[in-house]
């Protein structure tokens, strides 16, 4: 019986660490990807701010985030008010690519989860 127990113990230690470097693997392409999409969706008036998009690590995370120009990350998305009046509409290039990248690394959990 303890080599049953033994055993088990064993290949839940693979499978763990199986899954877990998958997890890494889908973290670093997911956001790879996301980055380029991102500076290929994004407004292009002088350039710097689709260049601007990258990934750094924060402990366990991979955060995207727009190095150069983060104010302007809200006011493009979402729109903003001119100071003479009226408003600027707002073109939406993260939410799409955030809801992507999202749906691409719950496929990679989920296989990697069952296989």
């Amino acid at each position: 019986m303890d080599d049953i127990a033994k055993e088990l113990t064993k290949q839940l230690a693979q499978y763990t660490t199986s899954v877990e470097e998958e997890l890494e693997n889908a973290k670093e392409d997911v956001t790879k990807t996301g980055v380029t999409a991102l500076k290929a969706a994004s407004p292009k008036e002088t350039g710097s701010y689709a260049k601007g998009w990258t990934r750094k690590k924060v402990g366990q995370d991979i955060i995207v985030h727009n190095r150069t120009d983060y104010q302007l990350t809200h006011l493009l998305e979402h729109g903003h008010a001119k100071a003479g009046g009226g408003r600027v509409v707002g073109i939406p290039h993260i939410r799409p690519v955030e809801e992507q990248m999202v749906k691409e690394f719950e496929e990679r959990v989920e296989k990697a989860i069952k296989s």
